[in-house]
């Protein structure tokens, strides 16, 4: 057994800065703010980082044991040490010791120190739960799994490091001084946990003044971020530069700042939310609460939450009614007085669970295995968009024995007498989740969404998202969206054209290098990274360097697999294809299972002719164990392109059959595998493979050319005039159709 201290790297564990940078010591603020200070002390931001000392450790370490899928633990002390000693199923036994803790309800988690100025989160944590909860244990986070020391979930992998993944929002003024070159950590804090500072701003001048230190008396400075002069909506962008799941821009928090300066938050996508906007993946609840209407309205997060405890104001249904009730909050005048806390509203017994208004409107997820946490988007319960878009509905969760449409029913029932019917209300579920299945009616869904001004930023940003699958048909409105009053719609707006002609993106981008919000400059540098000086014009010494503070930005950021992949794609568009390469291979050392840069390394050595390369790194990919079955396809469909470009037409047919297997509704690898089988000589094969493809997607343009060719070169001309005139009527402008038309009826 190895005992692994805190000292053997003792140089390189993080700690307090060494310039204050006018932000006070921690506990200075108490002297004249008790009572916040008090009810500071038992928050969450309180807890969110603290030393392994006896009154911070919830967990039992006196010799308690766990053991599951091969993984043995026993927590243990030495004297004020705290000590977890570890085996796994392929790695030897050791002991480490935890230097912090870190938050404390429902869970407990533990940090240890490694080389290179690291912090890791152990995997397994303390539920910290009462016993008659199911608390007071010891539980992994990953229920049932194991996982070999290279692999990023390990505890001592990529994505339970600290220092990455989760510091920057459980300390505060958190400087994480990552150093890409040599993938270590240079990290310092002002104060250990989230205090006072986090949320106002450094404050060592307002207590100066406090203490009568400035040498002006008149001079009364207050605090950095004056929080109570910022609108509800304003207050809300403060609480999610941590509350969301967002792109840090790499510029720290920057309190008082609005949200698309500091940080871009994530859009409603697949995996993170369900078709309708509801939490899916870890998502922490501003992506949610911004599209709801009370968001739209001004209602802040302080409204239900005390800012200093974090605890709810009201318990129970007095939370709501403290604006929805017979007495509305004035400053929502739309509101309806009513009895919303009654039998006549949530058709309920009173004092049941289905009588909570949070039950319907606020479902719970949980996530970490013991941690539920409130959906913040207050849907209306749709049981009918549950048959439609598979999102849940607090309806049929709770009555299980019913159908979506029968709980429709009972809604329709209830509320036929009022002013709206809540079944037949329109919402956004149905235009995503028709846009996800690529259903080509989704496109004036979408249009509709985005050029409605009333709804939610993040609806409106999404659906501008969306709008690329549907090609020119939507190019008005997505050339529009670059100009929309909303930041969030803007940066959606600038990827797409990226890959557009020179002149076109300098027209349409190149004004958003003046644009208010960093998140819309940002992305209008990627995607005019490589344009020429010529392009440019005036503009290039400005454009140069801008993208060299936000290539600086990415570099000092690229500690995880997906900052590292937009550094390289930043790099190649600049023309630096070895240092993106570089920058990929080092993504995927950091997690080889990160699919995106494994096949944008591909494609870039592809484009480089490096044909051995590139079989080497699709190799090394279908290796791994346990990759998803489409991530699998997409690596033997590139597999077989590899092949083929080396002449292995048998090989690549095989890789290609085997794509086919695992994903059968992709397009390209029934048109490849045809094109292949007729340079062997297999025609009718190859015709087959056509029609495998076509029985999918009986327009696919590729698809009916390479149809075309087939059937006239074995003599089936009637077939490939058919598809040929199904060719023109989805492209009736393109002369080349007239021509090859004139060719076979010649034939």
């Amino acid at each position: 057994m190895v005992l692994l201290c805190p000292g053997a790297v003792l140089a390189d564990v993080p700690g307090v800065a060494s310039d204050a940078a006018g932000y006070a010591t921690e506990g200075t603020c108490d002297r004249c703010h008790q009572q916040q200070a008090n009810a500071w002390q038992g928050s969450d931001h309180s807890w969110a980082m603290r030393p392994a000392q006896p009154a911070n450790v919830l967990g039992d370490f006196e010799g308690a044991k766990f053991e599951e899928a091969g993984v043995s633990a026993r927590f243990h002390r030495s004297e004020q040490r705290y000590l977890v000693t570890l085996k796994g199923p392929d790695e030897p036994e050791a002991t480490w010791e935890v230097a912090y803790t870190f938050g404390h309800r429902p869970l407990q988690q533990y940090l240890v120190t490694r080389p290179g100025g690291r912090l890791q989160a152990l995997t397994l944590a303390w539920d910290s739960r009462d016993k008659a909860a199911g608390g007071q244990r010891w539980f992994s986070l990953y229920p049932g799994q194991s996982f070999s020391v290279d692999d990023p979930l390990h505890w001592q992998g990529r994505y339970q490091n600290w220092n990455a993944m989760c510091a920057d929002c459980h300390s505060t003024h958190l400087q994480k001084g990552y150093q890409p070159d040599t993938d270590q950590f240079a990290t310092t804090w002002q104060e250990l946990s989230v205090g006072c500072q986090s949320c106002h701003g450094a404050g060592q001048r307002h207590i100066d003044w406090a203490e009568g230190r400035l040498p002006d008396a008149s001079d009364a400075p207050g605090l950095p971020v004056a929080l109570g002069a910022l609108s509800g909506q304003q207050l809300a962008q403060q609480c999610a530069r941590c509350h969301s799941r967002r792109q840090m821009l790499g510029v720290g928090h920057q309190m008082g700042e609005p949200l698309l300066n500091v940080a871009l938050p994530a859009l409603l996508t697949e995996g993170f939310y369900y078709p309708d906007g509801q939490i899916q993946g870890e998502v922490y609840v501003y992506g949610s609460f911004s599209q709801s209407r009370m968001h739209q309205m001004g209602v802040t997060c302080t409204d239900c939450h005390d800012p200093h405890s974090g605890q709810l104001k009201q318990q129970g249904n007095a939370l709501c009614t403290q604006c929805h009730g017979s007495r509305p909050d004035p400053r929502f005048v739309s509101l309806r007085p009513g009895s919303y806390d009654s039998e006549a509203h949530h058709h309920h017994p009173s004092g049941s669970e289905g009588a909570l208004c949070v039950n319907c409107h606020m479902p719970e997820t949980t996530y970490m295995v013991v941690d539920p946490r409130r959906d913040h988007s207050f849907l209306i319960p749709r049981p009918d968009d549950r048959g439609e878009t598979g999102s849940p509905d607090p309806c049929t969760d709770c009555h299980q024995e019913m159908s979506p449409g029968d709980a429709s029913e009972w809604i329709v029932r209830w509320f036929e007498k009022g002013e709206r019917r809540r079944s037949e209300r329109p919402h956004w579920g149905p235009a995503f989740n028709a846009a996800r299945s690529g259903d080509p009616d989704a496109l004036a869904l979408l249009i509709e969404l985005v050029t409605d001004q009333t709804q939610p930023e993040p609806v409106r940003a999404t659906a501008v998202a969306s709008l690329p699958l549907y090609g020119n048909d939507a190019l008005p409105h997505l050339e529009a969206a670059l100009r929309d009053p909303s930041a969030s719609v803007r940066a959606a707006a600038v990827p797409i054209f990226a890959e557009a002609p020179e002149a076109v993106k300098v027209r349409l981008l190149l004004s958003l290098l003046d644009d208010p919000m960093l998140a819309v400059r940002d992305e209008a540098l990627k995607a005019l990274a490589g344009t020429s000086p010529q392009g440019l014009g005036e503009a290039q010494p400005r454009f140069a360097q801008q993208l060299e503070a936000y290539h600086q930005r990415l570099r000092q950021n690229a500690d995880l697999p997906g900052n590292r992949l937009n550094l390289a794609v930043l790099e190649a568009r600049m023309g630096d294809v070895e240092g993106a390469i570089g920058h990929y291979e080092a993504a995927l050392n950091m997690d080889p299972y990160f699919f995106p840069a494994r096949v944008n390394l591909v494609t870039l050595l592809s484009q480089q002719g490096s044909v051995d390369r590139v079989r080497a790194v699709l190799d090394q990919g279908l290796a791994l164990d346990d990759i998803a079955p489409a991530d699998r396809a997409q690596l033997a469909y590139l597999r077989g392109l590899a092949a083929a470009q080396s002449g292995e037409l048998e090989q690549a047919n095989r890789w290609l059959e085997q794509a086919i297997a695992l994903q059968p509704d992709h397009l390209r690898s029934h048109y490849n595998r045809a094109l292949i089988l007729d340079r062997l000589g297999r025609k009718e094969e190859a015709l087959g493979a056509l029609q495998q493809g076509l029985r999918l997607a009986p327009q696919a343009p590729d698809l009916l050319y390479a149809s075309v060719y087939l059937n006239a070169t074995l003599g089936n001309l009637p077939q490939a005039l058919s598809d040929l005139a199904t060719l023109r009527q989805l492209r009736p402008d393109d002369p080349q159709l007239e021509r090859l038309e004139s060719q076979l009826r010649g034939q």
